[in-house]
């Protein structure tokens, strides 16, 4: 019985991936999954992980972001399966799309991630996507970790006026 449930999250997580034309995060997966109450945290995590681990679901990370993407394999496993989720929860999926699409493709659309460089410099990397083509993408260097720190988190709230000013300038 484990097994079936545990294959059942797993189409779960495969169906929502397979209904945007854009990555989810593992936050936006576990808010719904965890809000309707189908499993725990670390079952969601093992899910996640096996679905990664299977070649189903491709996963990049930025800062404290992990960004989800169906592949290939992935999108024929839900094609054959999705009959297999229950329609009232393949409902409750679409119409958690229906309602938040606008801010979960937001929220995957700005990333932004700082590193070290091999210079000994601190480089912040930023990129604004829209339908998955990169609008701006830039690497900014500084020499404190704590100025990159305070660029990537500037630019996840003033993107838009950045990108607006940038494209005025150039234009």
């Amino acid at each position: 019985m484990a097994k079936d449930k545990l294959a059942l999250y797993k189409l779960i997580v495969l169906y929502m991936l397979n209904k945007v034309d854009f990555p989810l995060t593992k936050a936006q997966i576990g808010d719904f999954i965890l809000e309707k109450e189908y499993t725990n945290f670390m079952t969601l995590q093992t899910v996640i992980g096996e679905l990664i681990d299977a070649k189903f679901v491709t996963a990049q990370s930025f800062r404290n972001r992990t960004h989800l993407k169906l592949t290939k394999d992935g999108q024929q496993t839900i094609e054959f399966f999705e009959n297999d989720i229950n329609p009232a929860i393949k409902e409750e999926i679409n119409s958690y799309f229906q309602e938040n699409s606008i801010e979960l493709r937001n929220e995957v659309s700005i990333m932004a991630d700082y590193y070290k460089a091999t210079s000994g410099e601190w480089e912040a990397h930023l990129v604004a996507k829209d339908k998955g083509v990169n609008l701006i993408d830039m690497t900014i260097s500084v020499p404190i970790e704590e100025t990159a720190q305070e660029i990537c988190d500037n630019w996840n709230k003033k993107n838009q006026e950045i990108y607006q000013y940038i494209v005025k300038q150039l234009f």
